[in-house]
């Protein structure tokens, strides 16, 4: 089921929280609303579930507008943060809800409910509460609860955040493998641009309640449109820089520091004053300067060292005392030590500049 928005603006008193907002999300499709708290992805998330009514636009599941539809009528499921459960209910009444809701009994009900718990690995577990469930257990309950429905959308809010490390990484594949194999259409909110980047098939960038990019991981990470998205989404050098004269328009010619190179240009820069984007890990380091044609280097010196077992994370000092961050990989990555001089790389084909 298709998930169309169009102009659509929620409000919380007299200020619309969300305005004149469009998205479009195809059948089947993993689609996450991505950004820092407070930016409106929740609330987006909760108006298209029927919790929050919209101000303004209008909202279709295919071609059903349901825009002013109660939430038990859109054919839903919905994971929480904060799971949810019914504490006094068994694991197995507590994946039954929904469909007793529906007028399921009997056998039938027996059959999908265990069927349910048989895909989260849960099936010893029928009849526990979840007070004696861990965090990891009682997350794939409520995903449970949420797909015995057969919804035609799913919906999960922050659904990783109360577990630890381990358990994000389990459950968050336990997600993907269910989903992929309903193919339900899925929107997913989340902070956390590394469950973005995993589990999407498109993301989309939310800053101050609009979309500022929607695009696969790789455009989002590779091809940021904004300077918010280069920072949001994974570490990111910025560095103001003014484009050279008579500059190609999708390579133009920026200097940094005494380095001048022609980097790529992802849209128009106003007044030729744009920023030049640098991923850590795109950048090189060596104890000697280099010039080779392919990359330029600019000399400094380590002030920050930190070794983080497949690749070790450098801050440098440049001569005119601005600091890049360096991600290095790959054999002998933890080599150079602080306050060791150094020179940074930069490949002109991995250098963006956006608009200021």
């Amino acid at each position: 089921m298709s998930i169309s928005i169009s102009g659509l603006a929620v409000s919380y008193g007299q200020a619309d929280v969300i305005a004149d907002l469009d998205l479009r999300i195809d059948e089947g499709n993993f689609f996450t609303l991505l950004g820092p708290s407070g930016c409106g992805k929740t609330t987006l998330l909760r108006t298209i579930a029927g919790f929050v009514p919209a101000a303004r636009g209008r909202i279709l599941f295919g071609d059903v507008d349901v825009t002013r539809l109660p939430a038990h009528k859109r054919d839903i499921g919905m994971v929480f943060q904060d799971y949810a459960l019914f504490p006094d209910k068994t694991v197995f009444e507590n994946v039954a809800y929904g469909l007793r809701a529906r007028g399921e009994r009997g056998a039938v009900l027996e059959g999908r409910v265990m069927k349910a718990l048989e895909r989260v690995d849960l099936g010893p577990f029928r009849s526990r509460k979840p007070a004696a469930l861990s965090g990891g257990q009682r997350q794939r309950v409520a995903l449970a609860r949420a797909l015995v429905i057969e919804p035609q959308v799913l919906l999960m809010d922050e659904p990783l955040s109360n577990l630890d490390a381990r358990l994000r990484l389990q459950v968050r594949e336990t997600i993907m493998e269910l989903q992929r194999e309903a193919r339900i259409t899925t929107v997913f909110v989340t902070h956390d641009q590394e469950e973005s980047l995993s589990m999407s098939d498109r993301i989309g960038v939310m800053n101050k309640g609009r979309i500022e990019q929607i695009g696969s991981p790789k455009e989002i990470y590779a091809t940021p449109a904004t300077t918010f998205v280069a920072d949001f989404v994974g570490a990111a050098n910025r560095i103001p820089v003014t484009l050279g004269q008579g500059a190609d328009a999708t390579r133009p010619t920026v200097r940094f520091g005494d380095v001048v190179l022609r980097a790529r240009c992802a849209g128009p820069v106003p007044n030729g004053e744009g920023v030049l984007v640098l991923r850590p890990e795109d950048l090189g380091m060596d104890d000697s300067p280099t010039t080779d044609g392919a990359a330029s280097s600019l000399p400094g010196s380590v002030i920050l060292r930190q070794y983080l077992g497949a690749r070790t994370a450098y801050k440098v000092r440049l001569g005119d005392g601005s600091v890049l961050a360096v991600d290095l990989h790959g054999e002998d990555h933890d080599r150079f030590s602080a306050g060791q001089h150094v020179s940074v790389s930069v490949n002109p084909e991995k250098a963006l500049v956006l608009a200021r």
